[in-house]
């Protein structure tokens, strides 16, 4: 799990505590993955100490609650390495809410099917003004410049799915009435054939 495993390289650098790797991680990655939800951290934290890939001590203060602070054992140094070794694939089949969108709007129409398209493809554009925007103020930063492009190239792609699915709005929209029609026709022979038998 890439956020497990994001936390093992922090806390490779140094023992930390919670708060600490919340704030590391959210200034390396940047705006554009969003804020770690501390409350997620620490589920994270505490699978990492059960699985023996990270362990920590109480540290008390005398001003504030006690704070537990963490250090990578060998085991999360193995873990952490074997993942890098590893390519990404991403798991079984691709799965796009936007499709689902495009099946629920052919099942109304051609007209349907192209106001789903046009409301996505303005989401696009305005995603990618935004995405220009930060490009532009994280450019001396090479990781997060990074992630910027490559959450401009994923939506210059969707943008072209888009584009595409809306020359092709008649056709989708026409397949999936035809899909119904002859499921229709098949239901209303089965049902003519049991009453021919029964």
């Amino acid at each position: 799990m890439p956020i497990h495993h994001a936390v093992l390289a922090l806390l490779r650098e140094r023992r930390t505590h919670g708060y600490e790797l919340k704030s590391s991680f959210e200034q390396a990655i940047g705006p554009q993955w969003g804020e770690l939800n501390i409350g997620h951290l620490y589920q994270v934290l505490e699978r990492l100490v059960r699985d023996g890939l990270v362990t920590f001590k109480v540290v008390s203060q005398v001003d504030r609650p006690d704070k537990q602070i963490y250090r990578l054992t060998k085991a999360g140094r193995q873990e952490l390495d074997r993942w890098l070794g590893e390519p990404f694939v991403r798991p079984g089949g691709y799965r796009d809410d936007f499709v689902l969108k495009l099946f629920a709007a052919s099942r109304i129409g051609p007209k349907s099917v192209r106001r789903v398209v046009r409301n996505q493809r303005r989401a696009h554009l305005e995603e990618l003004s935004g995405l220009g925007e930060l490009r532009t103020r994280h450019r001396g930063d090479p990781l997060v410049a990074l992630l910027i492009e490559a959450a401009i190239l994923h939506t210059e792609a969707d943008l072209r799915v888009a584009e595409s699915a809306d020359r092709r709005a008649d056709r989708i929209a026409q397949a999936s009435r035809a899909d119904t029609g002859s499921r229709s026709a098949e239901q209303s022979a089965r049902v003519r054939a049991q009453r021919a038998t029964g």
